[in-house]
């Protein structure tokens, strides 16, 4: 990978969790790093911490902006920000339109702005952060499961697309990690993804491990290459084994199946 010294880095969700995460690491690595959020107070704090730029606004259109900001080139894109929220089929039009739209519209916004100039000088990184509902499920969870998923694909075609164009892309694709989304997912969490969460810092140094490894696919939770193997040589234990969580999460007072 070599160094990311002097790198153009924009950090979208930066403004706590996993993102702010990315940051810190970045911005210690001595890159020159935009930290975006929707919460204006919680961009421009990451950033006075870490030296680094606050552009606070919508992710989706934040790279003209971001890329002004960094003096013309960005090198490193991190697609972090995210939204995780609880129901299924039941759940509003638009709830799902915001998953769909963050999760996963706001990556594709980002590359079509990227590529061109990645393309032209021959380099780039996009770095996905997925989940690892995007390789599994999550539990009482539709519009985040699906939109994970979409956003692994995205994140697989355009490293099969491109990458002998200079080219590097990165699926980061934790269980739980200690930010304000875990403790919002309630009971679902709770049973699922606490027992072993980790710290957001944990996965920015799975990041960069996986990147000067040239991996795709940053599993902070290396568990999780073997549910994701179980899932794909056996579905129908698998989605056994899932039904008999999402049992017990209906056993949780207020959790029963939405109608």
């Amino acid at each position: 990978m070599g160094t990311v010294r002097d790198a153009g880095v924009v950090v979208t969700g930066a403004g706590g969790g996993i993102g702010a995460a990315l940051a810190r690491r970045f911005a210690a690595e001595g890159a020159r790093v935009v930290v975006n959020d929707l919460d204006v107070t919680k961009a421009e704090a990451v950033a006075e911490e870490i030296g680094a730029i606050a552009v606070p606004g919508d992710a989706s259109g934040v790279v003209p902006a971001a890329r002004k900001a960094l003096g013309g080139r960005v090198d490193i894109y991190c697609a972090n920000a995210g939204v995780a929220p609880a129901g299924g089929p039941e759940a509003d039009e638009d709830v799902w339109e915001a998953a769909w739209d963050v999760n996963v519209m706001a990556h594709v916004r980002a590359a079509r702005e990227l590529l061109p100039e990645w393309l032209d000088r021959g380099s780039g990184r996009f770095v996905a952060t997925v989940s690892a509902a995007g390789l599994l499920t999550m539990l009482g969870s539709a519009p985040y499961s699906v939109s994970k998923h979409a956003a692994l694909a995205f994140a697989e075609w355009l490293s099969l697309t491109y990458r002998h164009c200079g080219v590097d892309v990165h699926a980061i694709c934790p269980q739980g990690v200690r930010t304000d989304m875990l403790r919002g997912t309630g009971a679902a969490g709770e049973l699922v993804l606490v027992p072993t969460a980790i710290e957001p810092a944990q996965v920015a140094d799975a990041l960069f491990e996986g990147m000067a490894a040239g991996r795709f696919l940053i599993l902070p939770h290396p568990e999780v290459a073997d549910y994701y193997a179980a899932r794909a040589t056996d579905p129908d234990r698998w989605l056994r084994g899932m039904n008999h969580l999402q049992r017990r999460l209906e056993e949780v007072p207020g959790q029963g199946v939405g109608r």
